[in-house]
């Protein structure tokens, strides 16, 4: 049964006086943390962990002790583990979570709990957030920026004959975990559609690395010659795979099903990379990059080029943020393949207006989000400095308008935002995430935002106080 609170301990609150209390950024955190919004926004979502979650079953850890060490997990960059060594750790931290003298939930619980939470949800929690900073006198939404960058997948770079290794190795695995299940029911099974070909496959690859850097005509007829043997072997584990799948789907079995729902997983994403390999070594033909897999791990990963100088290709999602006044991420989009940035402006002034209720009085992009379009209807919305420079050439009175002084300053107002973003990746994890499969992705990154949110609210509140009592 789902649990709202624990109740109040009196007797943690007077230990908790003895020892100290929070500092003031986690106190200030902690009270936004209390507003009633959020935290019906989790307990929605928790409640339909089952169809009868609010209503039979065990007591579970409440939602305010979820909400919590998740919203530290990520407001200190930390592991699950860390984050439960340091709460237990800690008596302020066990009053900021809401824990007292309770047990903590172990690591399984609390990842269980978190893939709960849906990405709306965090959308929605992140727009509340807005609110409040605008209700502290924070922002006001008065001035918009806006640009994208991109979040990495946990993936190594990906290499055809790399890709290929993966797959066998994934097919080993599945083969040794229905091998298990299988000759304990029967004895009749041939033992060799088990075999692992997993150590010939990574040495074959070692081989063609090794090979890669050779230029003659030689060393590319080996490494050809190598890369069929590769295949070879990763088209003889998927046959193997194929038919210990017709010997698992003939059972209704639990462990049976949920073997076979991994083996339905990754075998069509094997047999993309060995066609995708096929394609490009042997045929010399190119893989559009909306049909390329990177990972069969991570197969949600697009291939972006932004044409960076120092990274030629990234691997990742893109995503665009919104940033308003007061440093506030008001808005962030997780955006398919690798659009053009010229399509971004629109959402993010038509979500700014739904945000705040009214248009902002500036909006300033980069180059790459000129367009005449994008321009017209910023000034539709009545937005008085439009400011969106524009790339290429540029008529003289284009020249005289961006050299104006407005012009000038809310540009260098603009360059702030990739402060903002390496703040966002150093500190909160937006260089890479580590949450598996695509919803992982959009809680990785929405977990990032929040936390920065929280940061700069809390950060906001102590400035405007001391702000106060200097005036005083």
């Amino acid at each position: 049964m789902l649990r709202k609170k624990y109740e109040f301990d009196k007797e943690f609150s007077i230990l908790i006086q003895l020892i100290g209390e929070m500092d003031d950024l986690i106190f200030k955190i902690d009270k936004i943390l209390s507003d009633e919004q959020l935290f019906q926004l989790f307990e929605s979502d928790l409640s339909k962990r089952y169809p009868k979650t609010n209503e039979t079953g065990r007591n579970s850890t409440p939602v305010e002790v979820i909400l919590r060490m998740l919203a530290l997990k990520h407001l200190r960059d930390l592991s699950y583990e860390k984050t439960i060594s340091n709460v237990n750790e800690s008596l302020v931290l066990r009053q900021f979570c809401r824990i007292y003298f309770n047990p903590l939930p172990n690591k399984s619980t609390l990842i269980r709990w978190s893939n709960q939470i849906r990405q709306e949800t965090l959308l929605q929690f992140n727009q509340r957030l807005t609110q409040i900073a605008t209700q502290l006198q924070i922002t006001q939404g008065s001035k918009i920026r806006t640009d994208g960058t991109v979040v990495a997948t946990n993936i190594h770079f990906p290499s055809d004959n790399s890709l290929l290794v993966d797959g066998v190795k994934v097919i080993s695995r599945l083969l040794s975990q229905a091998k298990e299940i299988l000759l304990r029911d029967s004895k009749n099974i041939n033992l060799s559609i088990f075999r692992n070909r997993h150590r010939t496959a990574r040495r074959i690859s070692r081989e063609i690395d090794s090979l890669s850097k050779t230029r003659n005509q030689s060393g590319r007829q080996k490494r050809e010659k190598a890369y069929s043997k590769l295949v070879e072997i990763a088209k003889a584990s998927w046959k193997q795979a194929q038919k210990v799948k017709l010997f698992i789907g003939n059972s209704n079995l639990l462990e049976y099903q949920k073997l076979l729902q991994r083996f339905e997983i990754f075998l069509p994403r094997i047999l993309q990379v060995i066609e995708q390999t096929q394609k490009r070594i042997f045929n010399s033909e190119k893989v559009p990059a909306n049909e390329k897999i990177v990972s069969i791990f991570e197969s949600h990963t697009d291939i972006i080029c932004r044409g960076k100088i120092n990274v030629d290709v990234e691997f990742g999602h893109k995503v665009w943020l919104d940033e308003v006044d007061g440093g506030i991420i008001s808005n962030y989009r997780i955006l398919k393949g690798n659009p053009h940035d010229t399509q971004q402006l629109v959402p993010s002034l038509d979500k700014h207006v739904e945000n705040f209720g009214s248009s902002p009085k500036i909006v300033t992009t980069d180059r790459g989000v000129y367009s005449q379009s994008n321009e017209n209807y910023a000034q539709l919305l009545g937005i008085k400095e439009v400011i969106l420079p524009k790339g290429g050439y540029r008529s003289k009175e284009r020249i005289k308008h961006e050299r104006k002084r407005n012009f000038k300053k809310a540009r260098r107002w603009h360059n702030g935002v990739e402060g903002r973003i390496s703040f966002l990746k150093r500190c909160f994890g937006l260089q890479r995430c580590l949450y598996r499969g695509e919803l992982g992705f959009s809680r990785w990154v929405g977990w990032g935002i929040i936390a920065h949110n929280l940061t700069i609210i809390s950060r906001g509140t102590l400035k405007n106080k001391i702000n106060i009592a200097a005036k005083i």
